[in-house]
Protein backbone atom coordinates (compact mmCIF):
# COMPACT_ATOMS: atom_id res chain seq x y z
CA UNK A 1 0.00 0.00 0.00
CA UNK A 2 1.47 3.31 -1.09
CA UNK A 3 0.29 6.69 0.16
CA UNK A 4 0.49 9.34 -2.54
CA UNK A 5 1.15 12.72 -0.97
CA UNK A 6 1.54 15.02 -3.95
CA UNK A 7 -1.27 15.70 -6.39
CA UNK A 8 -1.83 13.16 -9.16
CA UNK A 9 -2.21 14.78 -12.58
CA UNK A 10 -5.21 13.51 -14.54
CA UNK A 11 -6.54 14.52 -17.94
CA UNK A 12 -10.11 14.31 -19.18
CA UNK A 13 -11.64 14.93 -22.55
CA UNK A 14 -14.74 14.40 -24.61
CA UNK A 15 -15.73 14.83 -28.22
CA UNK A 16 -18.54 14.08 -30.58
CA UNK A 17 -17.47 12.78 -33.97
CA UNK A 18 -19.32 13.86 -37.11
CA UNK A 19 -21.77 11.40 -38.62
CA UNK A 20 -19.82 9.09 -40.90
CA UNK A 21 -21.97 6.00 -41.17
CA UNK A 22 -25.73 6.42 -40.93
CA UNK A 23 -26.22 2.66 -40.54
CA UNK A 24 -24.29 2.59 -37.26
CA UNK A 25 -26.16 5.57 -35.81
CA UNK A 26 -29.51 4.05 -36.83
CA UNK A 27 -28.57 0.94 -34.86
CA UNK A 28 -27.73 2.86 -31.67
CA UNK A 29 -23.96 3.29 -31.89
CA UNK A 30 -22.73 6.41 -30.13
CA UNK A 31 -20.79 9.17 -31.86
CA UNK A 32 -19.51 10.65 -28.60
CA UNK A 33 -16.40 9.58 -26.70
CA UNK A 34 -15.32 10.08 -23.11
CA UNK A 35 -11.61 9.95 -22.37
CA UNK A 36 -9.39 10.11 -19.34
CA UNK A 37 -5.71 9.54 -18.67
CA UNK A 38 -3.56 9.14 -15.57
CA UNK A 39 -0.02 9.24 -17.00
CA UNK A 40 1.78 8.48 -13.73
CA UNK A 41 -0.05 5.14 -13.56
CA UNK A 42 -0.03 4.38 -17.29
CA UNK A 43 -3.85 4.52 -17.54
CA UNK A 44 -5.63 5.58 -20.73
CA UNK A 45 -9.42 5.08 -20.93
CA UNK A 46 -11.84 5.57 -23.82
CA UNK A 47 -15.51 4.74 -24.13
CA UNK A 48 -18.33 5.61 -26.50
CA UNK A 49 -21.20 7.58 -24.97
CA UNK A 50 -24.20 9.71 -25.92
CA UNK A 51 -24.94 13.24 -24.80
CA UNK A 52 -24.00 16.83 -25.47
CA UNK A 53 -20.42 17.98 -24.93
CA UNK A 54 -20.94 18.93 -21.27
CA UNK A 55 -22.65 15.59 -20.52
CA UNK A 56 -19.68 13.81 -22.06
CA UNK A 57 -17.14 15.95 -20.21
CA UNK A 58 -18.83 15.34 -16.85
CA UNK A 59 -19.12 11.65 -17.77
CA UNK A 60 -15.34 11.51 -18.30
CA UNK A 61 -14.77 13.38 -15.02
CA UNK A 62 -16.96 11.08 -12.92
CA UNK A 63 -15.59 7.97 -14.68
CA UNK A 64 -12.09 9.13 -13.73
CA UNK A 65 -13.04 9.69 -10.10
CA UNK A 66 -14.79 6.34 -9.84
CA UNK A 67 -11.81 4.55 -11.40
CA UNK A 68 -9.41 6.13 -8.93
CA UNK A 69 -11.68 5.41 -5.97
CA UNK A 70 -12.25 1.75 -6.89
CA UNK A 71 -9.31 0.48 -8.97
CA UNK A 72 -6.56 2.58 -7.39
CA UNK A 73 -7.93 2.42 -3.83
CA UNK A 74 -4.72 0.82 -2.49
CA UNK A 75 -2.74 3.86 -3.63
CA UNK A 76 -4.70 6.08 -1.19
CA UNK A 77 -4.79 9.03 -3.59
CA UNK A 78 -6.27 12.13 -1.97
CA UNK A 79 -5.11 15.08 -4.11
CA UNK A 80 -6.02 15.34 -7.79
CA UNK A 81 -5.29 17.90 -10.46
CA UNK A 82 -7.74 17.38 -13.30
CA UNK A 83 -6.89 19.06 -16.61
CA UNK A 84 -9.54 19.64 -19.26
CA UNK A 85 -9.54 21.34 -22.66
CA UNK A 86 -13.16 22.46 -22.33
CA UNK A 87 -13.31 25.99 -20.85
CA UNK A 88 -17.00 25.70 -19.97
CA UNK A 89 -16.32 22.60 -17.83
CA UNK A 90 -13.41 24.24 -15.97
CA UNK A 91 -15.33 27.45 -15.28
CA UNK A 92 -18.38 25.46 -14.18
CA UNK A 93 -16.24 23.57 -11.69
CA UNK A 94 -14.60 26.74 -10.39
CA UNK A 95 -17.81 28.73 -9.97
CA UNK A 96 -20.36 25.94 -9.39
CA UNK A 97 -22.11 27.23 -12.50
CA UNK A 98 -25.54 26.35 -13.89
CA UNK A 99 -24.27 23.08 -15.38
CA UNK A 100 -23.98 21.92 -11.75
CA UNK A 101 -26.71 23.93 -10.02
CA UNK A 102 -29.39 22.92 -12.51
CA UNK A 103 -28.37 19.25 -12.43
CA UNK A 104 -28.89 17.92 -8.88
CA UNK A 105 -27.45 14.48 -9.74
CA UNK A 106 -24.17 16.02 -10.89
CA UNK A 107 -23.94 18.19 -7.80
CA UNK A 108 -24.72 15.22 -5.54
CA UNK A 109 -22.02 13.08 -7.19
CA UNK A 110 -19.50 15.91 -7.01
CA UNK A 111 -20.18 16.39 -3.30
CA UNK A 112 -19.74 12.65 -2.74
CA UNK A 113 -16.34 12.65 -4.45
CA UNK A 114 -15.22 15.96 -2.86
CA UNK A 115 -15.63 14.29 0.54
CA UNK A 116 -13.08 11.70 -0.60
CA UNK A 117 -10.71 13.75 -2.82
CA UNK A 118 -9.21 17.21 -2.89
CA UNK A 119 -9.89 18.12 -6.54
CA UNK A 120 -8.38 21.02 -8.48
CA UNK A 121 -9.42 21.67 -12.08
CA UNK A 122 -7.41 23.57 -14.67
CA UNK A 123 -7.67 24.45 -18.33
CA UNK A 124 -5.09 23.01 -20.70
CA UNK A 125 -4.67 23.52 -24.46
CA UNK A 126 -6.09 20.63 -26.48
CA UNK A 127 -2.70 19.72 -27.96
CA UNK A 128 -1.30 19.18 -24.43
CA UNK A 129 -4.26 17.12 -23.17
CA UNK A 130 -2.87 13.60 -22.72
CA UNK A 131 -6.35 12.04 -22.69
CA UNK A 132 -6.44 12.55 -26.46
CA UNK A 133 -3.13 10.86 -27.18
CA UNK A 134 -2.95 7.76 -29.32
CA UNK A 135 -2.22 4.65 -27.22
CA UNK A 136 1.16 4.25 -28.93
CA UNK A 137 2.18 7.79 -27.90
CA UNK A 138 1.03 7.38 -24.31
CA UNK A 139 3.65 6.70 -21.67
CA UNK A 140 3.34 3.35 -19.94
CA UNK A 141 4.23 2.12 -16.48
CA UNK A 142 8.01 1.65 -16.19
CA UNK A 143 9.19 -1.98 -16.36
CA UNK A 144 10.66 -1.99 -12.86
CA UNK A 145 7.28 -1.06 -11.29
CA UNK A 146 4.42 -3.53 -10.90
CA UNK A 147 1.18 -2.66 -12.73
CA UNK A 148 -1.04 -0.52 -10.46
CA UNK A 149 -4.27 -2.31 -11.45
CA UNK A 150 -4.57 -6.05 -11.00
CA UNK A 151 -7.59 -7.99 -12.25
CA UNK A 152 -9.58 -9.74 -9.57
CA UNK A 153 -10.67 -13.37 -9.73
CA UNK A 154 -14.20 -12.20 -10.42
CA UNK A 155 -13.17 -10.07 -13.39
CA UNK A 156 -10.97 -12.85 -14.84
CA UNK A 157 -13.92 -15.24 -14.93
CA UNK A 158 -16.08 -12.67 -16.78
CA UNK A 159 -13.66 -12.08 -19.65
CA UNK A 160 -15.18 -13.02 -22.99
CA UNK A 161 -15.09 -11.72 -26.52
CA UNK A 162 -18.13 -9.73 -27.61
CA UNK A 163 -19.14 -7.82 -30.70
CA UNK A 164 -18.68 -4.05 -30.68
CA UNK A 165 -20.75 -2.50 -27.91
CA UNK A 166 -22.99 0.47 -28.58
CA UNK A 167 -21.74 2.74 -25.75
CA UNK A 168 -23.14 4.48 -22.68
CA UNK A 169 -26.05 6.85 -22.34
CA UNK A 170 -25.26 9.75 -20.04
Amino acid sequence: MKITTGPVDCYIGAFKAPLQEAYLENHGFSRGMILFAIPSYGVLFRCRADGDLMDLEFGAFFALLRFIKTSLAKEQIKNLRVFSSTPKFVFTMMNRGPELRNRPNREKMLKKYCDHFNIQTALIPAYKNQAGLAPGDFCCTPRHLPPPVKPSRRSKSKIRFQPIQKGLSL
